[in-house]
Formats: C-alpha cells, sequence, structure tokens
C-alpha cells in the first residue's frame, strides 16, 4: 500500500513519527550546528587563543599589552573607528537626503536620478576604490584637467588620505541607507505631519519629533551595515596609502611574520563591531517606533516653480553624471593602450586588445575561472545549509534559537581580515575538521572563506520567505498523506525558491568580488578575479585591470537586474495567492 506521494505506508509513518517528534528539529540543525562551530566557532578561539597563549601554552595579556602601549596600533584603532563613524553620519546624509528628495516630490528628472541612484551598488569595493583614484586621486583626471585649465604648477585639490576613503566610503555605501530610508519614507504617515502641522509644530520639529523617530529602525539597520563595512575596509586604505588603519595593521602583521599580534588585532577589531552591534541594538529598542494611526502613506508633492524646475533638472543631471563617472572611467580605461597614458588628462591610444586577452590568454583567464568555480563550491554550501537554517528557525521552536541566529550571523559581522585570520589559525595546521588535512595554501580555503562570509545572505532571504509563507500550505500537504520531506520538496520549496534564489545571486556575487579575505589567504595558482584586478594594479596594466573591473560590474548589474525580476515575480505569486 501506498500513500498519495507514493511512499509505502510504514515509510510514510515512520517519517511521521519522526517529523512529529520534539527531537526532529536537532535531527535538522545538528550538521549546521557542526558547520558553525568547525568553521566559525573554532576559528575564532583559535585567533582568541593564539591572541592570549604564549609558545608553552601558558596565559599571557602581553600582546594586548603590546598593542596599547604602541601609538602606531593606538593610531590605527582610531583611524577605524573614526572613519567608520563618519561613514555612517555621510552616507546617512546622503541616503536619506535623496530618499527623501526621490519620495517626496515630483520634478523633472526624478525617475531618470531614481534609476541611477543605485550604481554605485553595481560598483565591487576594489573597483570602486581605483576608479575614484582615477578620478580624483593626486594624478587623476580631474586634478589635471584643472590644473591644465588654470595653468598651475601643481594639481588644486586631489582625494586622498584618511578624507580620501570617507569619500569612497560615502559614494559607495550611501544606497544602504537610500533603500532602507525609501522603504520607511513610503510608509510614513502623512496624517501625522498634518496633525503636528494643525498644533504650530515647525518643519524642523516635524523633523526632530516625527520623521527621524520614524525612520530609526530603517537608520539603525543601514548604520550596522556600513558600519561593519567600513571597519573591514581594506581596498580604499589600499589605494590612498593608508597604513594606519586595523585592516592594514593586520595584513602588515602577518606579512611581517608577527602572527600574536595580527590574532590580537583581530579579536580587538571583531570586538569593537559587536559593541557596535550592541549599542546600535539597545538604542533601538529604547522606544517603540509603531505608528498606531490609520493615515495613508506619503505622496509625492509636484514642484510648481519654474525657478525651482529649471534648477532641479540641471541638478538632477549633474547628478546622474556624478553617479556615472566611476564606471564611465573604468570602462574608459579598460581600452587604454597600457604605457601610454602617463602625464595626460585622459588616454590617448585606445585597443580591444585587453578584452581579447581575458577570454583568450590561460594566465588572464585563470582568475575568472578560479572565481567562478570558488564561488560556485561556495554557493552549494550556502545553500544546503541556509536554507536547513532558514527552515528550522522558522518552524521549530529549540533551546538556544536565539544563540543559533547570532552565530550565524557573526561572520557577517566580521571584517573579511578576520575571517582570514581566523581561518589561517585554525587550519594551519591539521585538524579533524580539516580531515586531518592543512588547507591554508590549498584550492579549498577560499571557498570555505566565502562560504562563511555569505552563509547569512542565503539565510536571511529563504528566512524571509518563508516567514511570508502561510504555514497551513504545508500543513494541509501533511493532511493529505505526504511525508514531511515529499511536502518540503514539492510544496515549501518552490514558494521559498524565490528567496533562495535571490540570496544565492547576491552570495555569488560577493564571492566574485571578494577581495578582503581573498589576499590574506589566495596562493599563485588559486589568485581569484580580485587579487588578479589588484595584481594588474600594481603592475602598472591598467588596461587589464579595468577590463577585469568592467566585467565584474556587468556580472553585478545583470545579477541586480535578475534579482528584482525574481522579487517581482515572487510579489506577484504572493498576490494572486493571496
Amino acid at each position: 500500500m501506498t500513500n498519495s506521494s507514493g511512499a509505502p505506508a510504514s515509510k510514510q509513518n515512520a517519517w511521521q513519527k519522526m517529523t512529529q517528534s520534539k527531537y526532529f528539529v536537532y535531527v535538522l540543525i545538528s550538521p549546521l550546528v557542526l558547520v558553525l562551530f568547525a568553521y566559525v566557532i573554532y576559528p575564532l578561539y583559535k585567533t582568541f587563543a593564539q591572541s592570549v597563549f604564549d609558545q608553552e601554552g601558558a596565559l599571557t595579556f602581553g600582546n594586548y599589552l603590546s598593542f596599547f602601549t604602541t601609538e602606531a596600533n593606538l593610531e590605527s584603532l582610531f583611524n577605524s573607528v573614526f572613519i567608520s563613524i563618519v561613514s555612517v553620519i555621510t552616507c546617512a546624509i546622503v541616503g536619506v537626503g535623496m530618499a527623501f528628495l526621490l519620495n517626496r516630490y515630483e520634478f523633472p528628472g526624478r525617475k531618470i536620478l531614481s534609476v541611477f541612484v543605485l550604481v554605485p551598488m553595481a560598483l565591487p569595493p576594489l573597483i570602486g576604490a581605483i576608479s575614484f583614484s582615477f578620478l580624483y586621486g593626486n594624478s587623476g583626471i580631474f586634478p589635471r584637467l584643472f590644473q591644465y585649465i588654470f595653468q598651475l604648477e601643481d594639481v588644486p585639490f586631489a582625494v586622498e588620505g584618511i578624507w580620501g576613503i570617507i569619500v569612497v566610503h560615502t559614494f559607495t555605501m550611501y544606497p544602504y541607507f537610500y533603500l532602507s530610508a525609501s522603504a520607511a519614507i513610503r510608509g510614513l504617515d502623512l496624517s501625522l505631519e498634518e496633525a503636528a502641522t494643525s498644533l504650530g509644530a515647525n518643519r524642523v520639529t516635524i523633523w526632530r519629533k516625527i520623521i527621524l523617530p520614524m525612520l530609526t529602525p530603517a537608520m539603525v539597520a543601514s548604520s550596522l551595515l556600513v558600519f561593519m563595512i567600513s571597519m573591514a575596509s581594506y581596498t580604499a586604505p589600499l589605494m590612498f596609502g593608508v597604513e594606519r588603519v586595523m585592516t592594514m595593521a593586520i595584513t602588515l602583521s602577518r606579512t611581517n611574520g608577527n602572527l600574536d599580534m595580527a590574532a590580537t588585532q583581530s579579536t580587538i577589531l571583531s570586538m569593537v563591531s559587536i559593541a557596535f552591534l550592541i549599542l546600535m541594538t539597545w538604542y533601538q529598542n529604547r522606544r517603540n517606533y509603531q505608528s498606531q494611526s490609520k493615515g495613508v502613506g506619503v505622496h509625492r508633492t509636484e514642484v510648481r516653480s519654474s525657478r525651482i524646475k529649471y534648477i532641479a533638472a540641471v541638478l538632477s543631471t549633474i547628478g546622474v553624471i556624478i553617479l556615472m563617472l566611476p564606471i564611465m572611467v573604468i570602462a574608459l580605461i579598460s581600452f587604454a593602450v597600457d604605457g601610454e597614458w602617463t602625464t595626460q588628462i585622459i588616454p590617448t591610444k585606445y585597443t580591444l586588445d585587453h578584452y581579447i586577452e581575458l577570454f583568450t590568454d590561460s594566465r588572464t583567464w585563470g582568475p575568472i575561472k578560479n572565481s567562478i568555480q570558488m564561488s560556485i563550491f561556495a554557493v552549494i554550501g550556502n545553500i544546503i545549509f541556509g536554507v536547513a537554517a532558514a527552515y528550522a528557525m522558522v518552524r521549530f521552536q529549540f533551546k538556544g534559537k536565539v544563540f543559533m541566529d547570532i552565530l550565524i550571523m557573526v561572520p557577517w559581522a566580521l571584517p573579511g581580515t578576520v575571517v582570514a585570520v581566523n581561518l589561517i589559525s585554525a587550519f594551519s595546521e591539521p585538524s579533524v575538521f580539516s580531515l586531518n588535512q592543512v588547507l591554508v595554501g590549498t584550492f579549498w580555503i577560499l571557498p570555505l572563506a566565502y562560504f562563511v562570509r555569505q552563509l547569512p545572505l542565503v539565510f536571511r532571504n529563504t528566512q524571509a520567505s518563508l516567514i511570508q509563507m502561510d504555514d497551513s500550505i504545508e500543513e494541509a500537504a501533511q493532511s493529505l498523506g505526504a511525508t514531511w520531506w515529499y511536502s518540503f520538496r514539492r510544496v515549501v520549496f518552490p514558494i521559498i525558491m524565490p528567496g533562495i534564489l535571490a540570496g544565492t545571486l547576491l552570495a555569488f556575487v560577493q564571492g566574485l568580488t571578494e577581495f578582503v579575505a581573498s589576499i590574506l589567504l589566495y596562493s599563485p595558482q588559486t589568485m581569484p578575479l580580485s587579487v588578479g584586478i589588484w595584481n594588474r594594479m600594481y603592475a602598472f596594466q591598467f588596461g587589464t585591470a579595468c577590463a577585469y573591473g568592467v566585467l565584474q560590474t556587468v556580472l553585478i548589474i545583470v545579477v541586480l537586474l535578475v534579482n528584482e525580476k525574481i522579487k517581482g515575480d515572487s510579489n506577484q505569486t504572493g498576490a494572486s495567492l493571496g
């Protein structure tokens, strides 16, 4: 006898007994717990242990004493925190300002600006830093242009140093504030502002007492993201020659063979990031930001003044040009002949050889192939463990659930430099978690780093899809005789597929563009694309480096478009089901 799913009745009963057991969730999450312990907790512990135990295994805090008594280390810590805090402030000003402008007002150029405002998200971090160096650096296009126009002996300005890093961070990270603030602004209740105005409140009071408090959850989430990414920033300090930030200090310590100090610096950097996470969570939880009114959301107010319309059109055009310039300059230089661009404002000779070389030269194609292979291996693991984790977190109640949720997100909160150092500390010698093999220096260390870093992306996107799914759909399938596995495979999985695909695409792109961990973990045989770009830049082969960058950027744009298409189809499916 078989049931509707084609399974024998005895097998079905066995499945039902197991899935209905209160211990089934532990069977489901045990592989994930093992993976998290082996590749998150264990490496984190090994790094911490290396910082507090000497060669003989005796407990010592000499490394921390050395850190806090060395001026260079203190300056690196201060600069990293300063850059991250200022980056949060500047990104908030730009991102929230743009969100408010584009979601509250209708003016000439608004639609095209709304399209291009997210262009910086398509720039990989390394390519974004390189493009700003080409545009605004000491020998960049615009400084040279103004030097030529005004016949000056030296360039009149240049984006460099700590403020250069902040400018790059602001340009590349403000979309995080823009996206979350836009969603929050569209959900604001206009009647609250109208009521405040009728009671005599001015615009400053309305902003301070109504609008900004209602934006707090979105601001906190964006602040956390920007702060974490800024603390982990490596490419901008590298491009602008700022050695005294924590990520550069960790790399220099490892390069100089001071592994204990690198572990100490990594531990301190982790503590700062986690402390900021706790601080922002506490700030958000102080008050309730949920609106209890039942008014309508905001609508855009049309600008009627012809003078303001003209100014808005001009500023929108300038804004679009500024947003597109980094991509345009990378595309331009990708066609430039190497060695011909020296003191000129822009390259004078162009060629298609760099793009031909990408796909015909095995040395040039090698980093591309490596990145694709390693990213594929990483996302396969992300799908298996991310989906299982999301299903367990949404569908079951079990002890340690909150801790597990935090543990999955820890790699996303840790800078890539720290993740790399953790893996080096854990797998530079044989261990049970590496099948008694040394992983450092092998092909598999990079996919492992990508897997750990990207697991939260697949987990969060899948979790969001599961939360939106009605539990009764799965329950109905099982009530009709389907086993848990059959109902999951034929009912749950297809419904949450858009969320899985969205997370997978984003994780794949992160793997292709990851540089911070890669620079510490790669070997000449396993060089990924991002390191290939940097090596070409270091060898002054700007054309090939930028051709790599264009390939990365185009791929990211395609993935973002596919991601938006998946979200659109998901929303339509949800509407039809509703």
